[in-house]
């Protein structure tokens, strides 16, 4: 365990930050997993009223460092394509 005073100060940022980061990356899959349900029923107009939610989520999360800049733009490449080919159809 840490004993000096630096250290536990650090260990309680460490714990306060793993909370935030946890949470953040929480909200991001649950609003993933809802563009993907809505792709899946193939609800056109529920994917592109949470197509800009996500994306904004995505990219926020890309800031935080919750996930790589290149994992936000292939998972926003990818969402835009199957809301295009929903919508195509």
């Amino acid at each position: 365990m840490a004993n000096t005073v630096s250290a536990l100060k650090r260990v309680r940022m460490t714990e306060r930050r793993t909370a935030i980061n946890r949470m953040r990356k929480t909200r991001l899959r649950h609003q993933i997993r809802a563009m993907r349900r809505a792709l899946e029923q193939k609800d056109t107009a529920n994917a592109t009223k949470l197509l800009p939610e996500t994306f904004s989520l995505v990219d926020r999360a890309a800031k935080w460092g919750i996930i790589g800049k290149n994992t936000a733009a292939r998972y926003k490449s990818r969402l835009t394509l199957r809301v295009r080919k929903i919508a195509a159809a």
